[in-house]
Protein backbone atom coordinates (compact mmCIF):
# COMPACT_ATOMS: atom_id res chain seq x y z
CA UNK A 1 0.00 0.00 0.00
CA UNK A 2 1.10 2.95 -0.65
CA UNK A 3 0.37 6.61 1.55
CA UNK A 4 -0.18 9.43 -0.77
CA UNK A 5 0.33 13.33 0.61
CA UNK A 6 -1.40 16.44 -1.23
CA UNK A 7 0.30 19.81 -0.92
CA UNK A 8 -0.28 22.79 -2.18
CA UNK A 9 -4.25 23.71 -2.12
CA UNK A 10 -5.39 27.18 -0.91
CA UNK A 11 -7.68 30.32 -1.77
CA UNK A 12 -6.97 32.24 -5.07
CA UNK A 13 -8.82 34.40 -7.04
CA UNK A 14 -10.59 33.96 -10.30
CA UNK A 15 -8.40 33.57 -13.27
CA UNK A 16 -5.33 32.79 -10.83
CA UNK A 17 -3.05 29.70 -10.80
CA UNK A 18 -2.27 26.88 -7.87
CA UNK A 19 0.22 24.14 -8.26
CA UNK A 20 -1.11 20.50 -6.61
CA UNK A 21 1.44 17.88 -5.44
CA UNK A 22 1.27 14.37 -4.82
CA UNK A 23 3.94 12.21 -3.69
CA UNK A 24 4.14 9.24 -2.02
CA UNK A 25 5.31 8.58 1.41
CA UNK A 26 8.69 6.41 1.67
CA UNK A 27 9.11 5.79 -1.99
CA UNK A 28 8.42 7.57 -5.42
CA UNK A 29 5.88 7.10 -7.85
CA UNK A 30 7.84 5.01 -10.67
CA UNK A 31 5.49 2.83 -12.63
CA UNK A 32 2.59 4.37 -10.95
CA UNK A 33 -0.25 5.54 -12.89
CA UNK A 34 -1.33 8.70 -10.91
CA UNK A 35 -4.96 10.26 -11.12
CA UNK A 36 -5.84 13.14 -9.73
CA UNK A 37 -10.12 13.57 -8.82
CA UNK A 38 -12.10 16.50 -7.08
CA UNK A 39 -15.28 16.82 -5.13
CA UNK A 40 -17.18 20.00 -4.31
CA UNK A 41 -20.04 20.37 -1.55
CA UNK A 42 -23.06 18.56 -2.18
CA UNK A 43 -21.51 16.79 -5.94
CA UNK A 44 -19.91 13.41 -6.18
CA UNK A 45 -16.38 12.85 -6.85
CA UNK A 46 -14.75 13.66 -10.53
CA UNK A 47 -11.94 12.48 -12.64
CA UNK A 48 -9.89 15.97 -13.21
CA UNK A 49 -6.76 13.97 -15.08
CA UNK A 50 -4.43 11.16 -15.26
CA UNK A 51 -0.93 10.14 -16.37
CA UNK A 52 0.11 6.51 -17.17
CA UNK A 53 2.31 4.46 -15.49
CA UNK A 54 5.18 5.36 -18.06
CA UNK A 55 4.31 8.90 -17.83
CA UNK A 56 4.00 9.17 -21.72
CA UNK A 57 0.35 9.38 -21.65
CA UNK A 58 -1.79 12.01 -19.81
CA UNK A 59 -5.78 12.73 -19.88
CA UNK A 60 -7.46 15.19 -18.72
CA UNK A 61 -11.73 16.08 -18.11
CA UNK A 62 -12.71 18.26 -20.74
CA UNK A 63 -13.63 20.28 -18.07
CA UNK A 64 -9.91 21.39 -17.41
CA UNK A 65 -8.73 20.69 -20.74
CA UNK A 66 -6.12 23.18 -21.56
CA UNK A 67 -6.22 24.71 -18.22
CA UNK A 68 -4.34 22.09 -16.35
CA UNK A 69 -1.21 19.90 -16.88
CA UNK A 70 -0.32 16.69 -14.91
CA UNK A 71 3.37 16.22 -15.28
CA UNK A 72 5.71 13.94 -13.11
CA UNK A 73 9.19 15.26 -11.61
CA UNK A 74 12.20 14.41 -13.33
CA UNK A 75 12.77 12.02 -10.27
CA UNK A 76 9.37 10.57 -10.43
CA UNK A 77 9.03 11.40 -6.82
CA UNK A 78 5.90 13.17 -7.29
CA UNK A 79 3.24 14.21 -9.97
CA UNK A 80 2.04 17.51 -10.23
CA UNK A 81 -1.17 19.40 -10.62
CA UNK A 82 -0.77 22.52 -12.48
CA UNK A 83 -4.47 24.61 -12.33
CA UNK A 84 -3.95 27.70 -14.47
CA UNK A 85 -7.23 29.92 -14.99
CA UNK A 86 -8.77 29.06 -12.23
CA UNK A 87 -12.51 29.26 -11.77
CA UNK A 88 -15.20 29.56 -9.33
CA UNK A 89 -16.23 26.32 -10.17
CA UNK A 90 -13.19 24.42 -9.75
CA UNK A 91 -13.34 24.81 -5.73
CA UNK A 92 -12.99 21.35 -4.34
CA UNK A 93 -11.21 18.92 -2.14
CA UNK A 94 -8.74 17.61 -4.75
CA UNK A 95 -7.57 13.69 -3.94
CA UNK A 96 -4.59 12.03 -5.68
CA UNK A 97 -4.75 8.70 -6.48
CA UNK A 98 -1.94 6.11 -7.64
CA UNK A 99 -2.14 2.59 -9.03
CA UNK A 100 0.25 0.24 -10.08
CA UNK A 101 -1.66 -1.35 -12.88
CA UNK A 102 -4.78 0.03 -14.82
CA UNK A 103 -7.39 -2.43 -14.49
CA UNK A 104 -10.29 -0.40 -15.16
CA UNK A 105 -10.53 3.21 -17.12
CA UNK A 106 -8.11 5.70 -15.93
CA UNK A 107 -11.26 7.80 -15.13
CA UNK A 108 -12.48 5.43 -12.46
CA UNK A 109 -12.02 5.95 -9.11
CA UNK A 110 -12.47 2.34 -8.55
CA UNK A 111 -9.03 1.97 -10.91
CA UNK A 112 -6.92 3.13 -7.81
CA UNK A 113 -6.10 1.22 -4.89
CA UNK A 114 -4.49 4.29 -2.92
CA UNK A 115 -5.42 7.79 -2.12
CA UNK A 116 -4.35 10.56 -0.28
CA UNK A 117 -6.77 12.70 1.80
CA UNK A 118 -6.80 15.64 0.15
CA UNK A 119 -6.01 19.42 -0.15
CA UNK A 120 -9.24 21.78 -0.45
CA UNK A 121 -8.74 24.39 -3.29
CA UNK A 122 -11.06 27.42 -2.87
CA UNK A 123 -11.13 29.75 -5.98
CA UNK A 124 -12.85 33.26 -5.23
CA UNK A 125 -14.77 35.27 -7.76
Amino acid sequence: QVQLVESGGGLVQAGGSLRLSCAASGRTLYRYGVGWFRQAPGKEREFVAAVSLSGGITYYADSVKGRFTISRDNAQITVALQMNSLKPDDTAVYYCAATDHYAGSYYLGSSYGDWGRGTQVTVSS
